[in-house]
């Protein structure tokens, strides 16, 4: 089976994807940080908003 890890690894072989990948990591970034604030306070969406 294959994970997200694997297919993410695959595609960052190719130059182009890779520098998308990377151009988005600040947002992608902020995101993980709203989740995870949110997540360790047992909140759901609708109470984050």
């Amino acid at each position: 089976m294959r994970t997200f890890d694997d297919m993410l690894n695959k595609q960052l072989k190719d130059i182009n994807f890779k520098k998308e990948y990377e151009n988005i990591q600040p947002e992608i970034d902020v995101i993980r940080a709203i989740v995870d604030t949110g997540t360790s306070q047992d909140l759901t969406q609708k109470e984050q908003e």
